[in-house]
């Protein structure tokens, strides 16, 4: 059975290499938009979107399509139309807050206005003219944004480089006011996330290691997709230990499937501890049909994007059977954080749960089997971040 064979329209798992000031930073390609669903994004506020033909449309109403993850250091590439011949309006939001109706509070937007498309409202310098197809034809946009600069291209040529961009990370999205601006077509959207490094290439099992047996017993690449197919076998450990981090991956699980990603875990994958006298261990966030009529009376960490033993999601906020997932992890110290398609839903520490000072602060990666099929695609690694308490707005 290949139960993931069909997603793939378009995959890019490349992991690439920069030259920035003598130094090499990872750099981590992966599509956006995968030409027939809303899988990796969220409609926020009063709006509403669709799929056309292999395209995004921004349908109707006034709000914003938000991508799952936020980004700090970025490149971009996004070909857009605008459907009406005049006074079409919407745009480009990066590094934008959650906070704000019917368009985020902070951040920036790169203009789709008739006449200003390309242009940052609050960023001098951003202005460019003559570059711009007829209307009714597709437009590329290039942009690149690393710490306060950014640049953009408009269909093949530069159109400015500016610096001054002060807010360091946020959501990627797009700006949706169809009563005054009209409807807008999106496609051929990647993101390069720069900082971040591939786990898996999507071709072999190439980084990770089987533990308890022969890895080929259960694991596979089917069309691009890291995939277990449920028959007994060992789980997966990463070639390398790791500290503080950001981890993204998405998921797809089957009927009553169940599975995890261990964190900082010794070689024999212990993720439990109750005390100082036990083996050392790390944690495990969880991976489930939250659906299954089997998973109704679980513990609260027990459903997808908790953390094992220490907290529940909340919301809980799994998509239904048969979409893929989000998932992000951040570790700093001993405070841990997760994210479930674009929503913080844990968010703890040694302060407030003291046995979470029992769990190693650095150690391997692990995919579980837990005898049920389970898919992972666009696994990648960057640096951590600091992630404040209280409701995320940021």
């Amino acid at each position: 059975m290949q139960p993931f064979s069909v997603f793939m329209l378009v995959l890019v798992l490349i992991s690439a290499v920069c030259p920035v000031r003598g130094e090499e930073i990872p750099i981590y390609r992966r599509p956006l938009f995968d030409g027939k669903s809303l899988n990796g994004w969220s409609v926020e506020n009063e709006a509403e979107v669709d799929v056309v033909d292999g395209s995004l449309r921004l349908k109707a109403g006034h709000g914003w399509l938000r991508s799952d993850h936020r980004l700090r250091d970025f490149e971009l590439h996004v070909e857009w139309q605008a459907l009406s011949s005049e006074d079409y309006d919407a745009g480009i939001f990066i590094r934008s807050s959650l906070a704000g109706k019917p368009f985020p509070l902070t951040g920036y937007q790169v203009n789709l206005q008739q006449g200003k498309e390309g242009s940052i409202p609050t960023v001098a310098g951003t202005e460019s003219t003559g570059l711009i197809n007829p209307a009714g034809e597709w437009n590329a946009f290039d942009l690149r944004v690393v710490g306060e600069s950014a640049e953009l291209k408009i269909n093949g040529k530069h159109a400015w480089k500016v610096s001054g961009l002060k807010q360091g990370d946020g959501w990627i999205g797009f700006q949706i006011e169809v009563p005054n601006g009209g409807q807008f077509l999106l496609r051929n959207m990647t993101v390069a996330e720069i900082g971040y490094q591939s786990l898996f290439n999507g071709r072999d099992l190439a980084g990770w290691e089987g533990v308890g047996g022969d890895r080929e017993a259960c694991w596979s690449v089917i069309d691009g997709v890291l995939t277990c197919s449920g028959k007994k076998g060992p789980w997966l450990r990463s070639a390398d230990e790791y500290g503080d981090f950001n981890l993204r991956l998405d998921y797809l699980v089957t009927k009553g499937g169940n599975s995890g990603v261990y964190v900082r875990v010794p070689a024999d994958g212990n993720h439990h501890r109750d005390n100082d006298t036990q083996p050392a261990a790390g944690f495990e966030v969880q991976i489930l049909d939250d659906t299954a009529p089997e998973h109704a009376a679980l513990k609260d960490f027990q459903y997808s994007a908790s953390i094992y033993d220490f907290v529940g999601a909340d919301p809980r906020n799994s998509r239904p059977l048969g979409e893929w997932n989000s998932l992000e992890i951040n570790c700093l110290g001993q405070k841990i954080t997760t994210w479930h398609n674009g929503v913080q839903v844990t968010n703890i520490s040694a302060e407030e749960m003291p046995h979470l000072a029992l769990r190693s602060v650095r150690g391997f990666l692990g995919l579980q089997n837990h005898s049920t099929v389970v898919g992972l695609r666009h696994l990648r690694i960057g640096r951590a971040v600091d992630v404040p308490k209280g409701p995320e707005s940021r």
